[in-house]
C-alpha cells in the first residue's frame, strides 16, 4: 500500500513528485499542480504531502499518511471552497497558518484546491508569502491549467501537469477501492470521461446515472422552440433542485450551531450587533448553492457536449470507442438526422453557453439560447 494508489495514470507527474521526496535538491516551497477537471489534482496533492510528512516517503498506513490523506494532520491546511470565489480573508488566515513552524510533522503544508478561484486582489496578498516563505513550509496549489493563475504566482511555482487518465485505469480504481462490478466500473469511466469523483458518483448512485440519462434525453426531444425552451427551464430546475438538497441540511446545521455559539434560539430576534454574523454565513450559504448550481448546469453541458461528440465520430466513420456507448441507437439516429457541419454548431452553441454562464450571465437566457440551437435544423 502507498498513498500513491488512488494517483491513477498520472504514472510522469507521480515520478517527479517522489523525486522531490527522495532528493532534497529537488524540493521546493511551491507547487502548481494542474491537470483537466477528474485527472486527480487533489488526490496527487493529498499524496504529495502524505509522502512529505510521512518518515518513509508515503508508506500509507503511518499515522503522518492516514491523517493527511483524511485532511486531519496538524500541519496541513486545505482550503477547497465551495463557494464561487476564494474570499480574501481566508487567504490572510493561511499565510498566518504558513508563518508557524511545523507542530508534529516534516512540514507546514498550505493545499489550495481551487487556485484558479482567487480574484487578483486575493492573489496580490498570496505572492509575498509565495515569495519568502518559512524554511519547512511549503504551498500547493492545484488548478486546471497554469494560465488559470497569475503569472506572478505561477512563475514562483514548480509546475506539474496530470493528463486525463486513461478509463480503464479510472474502471480498475473503482473495483479496487470501492467494490463496484467491472461492467458499472467501465460504463461509469466513460460516461464520466475519466473524472474519478464523478465516475465513483455515477457507479455507485442510481439516482446520479438517472439524472444524467435525462440530460442526454433533451438531444432527442427538442424539435422546435417551444421544447427548447422548456428543456431549458428543466435543466434549470434540476441544478437548483440537486444544489438545495446538496446544501438545505447543512446550512441549517451551521445557522443552529451559530445562534448556539451567540447564546440566541432559532427564531428570536438578534440584537443588532449580532446580526452581521447571521448574514455573513447566509451570505456565505448563498454564494454555496451558486456555486453548486453552476457545476450541476456545466456537468449537464459537458454530457451533452460528449453525446454530440459520438455523433461527430459516427458521421465522421471515426474508429474510436463512444463515451456514450449505451446510447448507440440515439446517437446514431442524431447521425442520420444531421450533417458533421450541424453536429459542429450544437458544440458551439454548448461551449457558448458554458462561457456565458461564467460570466454570470442568467443559467434560464444561456440554456435557452443553447438549446433552440440544438433543434433540427431544415
Amino acid at each position: 500500500m502507498s498513498v500513491w494508489d488512488d494517483v491513477v495514470g498520472q504514472e510522469s507527474a507521480v515520478a517527479v513528485l517522489r523525486g522531490a521526496i527522495a532528493d532534497p535538491a529537488a524540493m521546493t516551497h511551491a507547487w502548481l499542480l494542474t491537470g483537466p477537471p477528474g485527472s486527480g489534482r487533489s488526490n496527487a496533492a493529498r499524496a504529495f504531502a502524505a509522502a512529505l510528512q510521512c518518515e518513509q516517503g508515503g508508506c500509507g498506513h503511518c499515522q503522518a499518511c492516514t491523517t493527511t490523506l483524511a485532511g486531519t494532520h496538524a500541519d496541513l491546511t486545505v482550503v477547497a471552497t465551495e463557494k464561487v470565489t476564494i474570499a480574501i480573508d481566508e487567504v490572510r488566515s493561511l499565510i498566518m497558518s504558513a508563518s508557524r513552524t511545523p507542530s508534529q510533522g516534516r512540514w507546514r503544508v498550505i493545499l489550495i484546491e481551487d487556485a484558479d478561484r482567487m480574484a487578483e486582489r486575493t492573489t496580490n496578498v498570496l505572492l509575498k508569502a509565495i515569495e519568502e516563505p518559512p524554511p519547512r513550509t511549503v504551498w500547493l496549489l492545484c488548478a486546471p491549467s497554469p494560465q488559470d493563475v497569475m503569472v506572478t504566482i505561477r512563475s514562483r511555482c514548480r509546475g506539474v501537469t496530470l493528463r486525463i487518465p486513461p478509463v480503464e485505469d479510472v474502471a480498475a480504481l473503482l473495483v479496487a477501492r470501492d467494490g463496484i462490478d467491472p461492467a458499472t466500473a467501465l460504463t461509469s469511466a466513460r460516461a464520466a470521461q475519466s473524472h474519478i469523483g464523478l465516475a465513483r458518483r455515477l457507479a455507485r448512485d442510481a439516482g446520479a446515472r438517472d439524472r444524467r440519462a435525462a440530460v442526454l434525453a433533451i438531444a432527442r426531444r427538442i424539435r422546435g422552440v417551444p421544447d427548447a425552451v422548456i428543456a431549458a427551464g428543466e435543466l434549470v430546475e434540476v441544478a437548483q433542485t440537486e444544489a438545495k438538497a446538496a446544501t438545505e441540511e447543512r446550512d441549517a446545521t451551521e445557522k443552529a450551531a451559530l445562534l448556539r455559539s451567540l447564546g440566541a434560539e432559532a427564531g428570536q430576534t438578534l440584537p443588532p450587533s449580532l446580526r452581521s454574523q447571521v448574514k455573513q454565513l447566509e451570505d456565505d450559504q448563498k454564494r454555496r448553492a451558486t456555486r453548486r448550481q453552476r457545476d450541476v448546469i456545466d456537468r449537464s453541458m459537458i454530457d451533452l457536449l460528449s453525446l454530440y461528440r459520438d455523433v461527430l465520430m459516427v458521421q465522421l466513420r471515426a474508429e474510436v470507442d463512444l463515451v456514450n456507448v449505451e446510447l448507440d441507437e440515439t446517437v446514431r439516429t442524431l447521425a442520420e438526422e444531421s450533417t458533421p457541419e450541424q453536429t459542429i454548431r450544437r458544440m458551439d452553441a454548448i461551449g457558448v453557453a458554458r462561457t456565458r454562464l461564467g460570466g454570470n450571465v442568467s443559467p434560464v437566457l444561456a440554456l435557452e439560447a443553447m438549446a433552440i440551437a440544438l433543434r433540427p435544423q431544415g
